[in-house]
């Protein structure tokens, strides 16, 4: 049995489309803290099962005859709060005797910071529990830096601002990760791989020729300081790390294709603002 987490969320409910197209319904069981918000999948013959990442009880009965399980990392990077909750999900995993952990864990995990940390400590975890792994080491997302409303407003202003990085970012869309997942999870060999998943690297000049090609309107790039960054502000320490510039084949590799590209970045998050 193939038992997904965070099945209703934009990573876990890709995965699970995925692993649909794969393997029959009756093969897989997903976990939802709010079960009613998985009743199409349950329609489509899935096991849905509640499960809550604060409740470890009900994480034992989630991951019951689970012979691979994908561990999709919490969402909330409170300080103490994720790894309270990962705790628990490896703690249920090595009780259930889960066959084969997958992890949604992040670039730079091998010694991540700030938030990064959580899964580094995770990972830690997992092999602490004896358990058979595969680490995902997802590079951030392409929809966190390609956000609609903001090129959409470039498109219009003919400027795309944006602070200085110092190397190509090697970000993926959320597609490809998950099909990625939903590879490891069917297939074999993977058992106890770290996979380093990151996209080919675009520049925000780049960027900006892309919108003007894709749209016929004249976009051209400035640079702004960190200051005026905005929200984007609390992520450029990261963005600026090393890694966060170095492409690596993995993704491709699980893939079994050439990755999504940066004009069809581009062009599927335009299309989203379309009415």
């Amino acid at each position: 049995m193939i038992v997904v987490t965070g099945a209703t969320g934009r990573f876990g409910s890709v995965v699970t489309n995925d692993v649909l197209g794969r393997r029959p319904a009756d093969e897989i069981a997903v976990v939802a803290r709010d079960p009613a918000k998985a009743a199409a999948l349950a329609e489509r013959g899935v096991d849905v099962r509640p499960g809550d990442y604060d409740d470890p009880a009900s994480l034992e009965k989630a991951f019951a005859d689970a012979d691979t399980l994908l561990f999709v990392s919490a969402s909330d990077t409170t300080p103490g709060v994720r790894l309270r909750q990962h705790r628990a999900i490896v703690d249920a995993a090595a009780a259930t005797g889960v066959g084969h952990v997958v992890y949604t864990s992040a670039i730079t995990a091998e010694d991540g910071q700030s938030f990064l940390a959580d899964h580094t400590t995770t990972e830690r975890a997992i092999r602490d529990a004896g358990l058979t792994h595969t680490f995902l080491r997802n590079t951030f997302y392409t929809e966190e830096l390609l956000v609609p409303e903001t090129l959409a407003t470039a498109v219009d202003s003919g400027e795309l601002t944006a602070p200085a990085i110092g190397h190509p970012l090697v970000t993926a869309t959320i597609g490809d990760l998950a099909h990625a997942a939903a590879t490891v999870l069917t297939g074999s060999g993977h058992e106890n791989a770290v996979y380093e998943l990151r996209g080919p690297g675009w520049t925000y000049p780049e960027l900006a020729d892309t919108l003007s090609a894709v749209t016929g309107r004249p976009v051209r790039h400035r640079e702004i300081a960190d200051e005026e960054a905005g929200p984007m502000g609390f992520i450029l320490p990261l963005l600026r790390h090393d890694q966060f510039g170095t492409a690596t084949p993995d993704l491709e590799l699980l893939l079994g294709r050439a990755t999504t590209t940066l004009e069809q970045a581009v062009r599927a998050t335009l299309d989203r603002r379309k009415p």
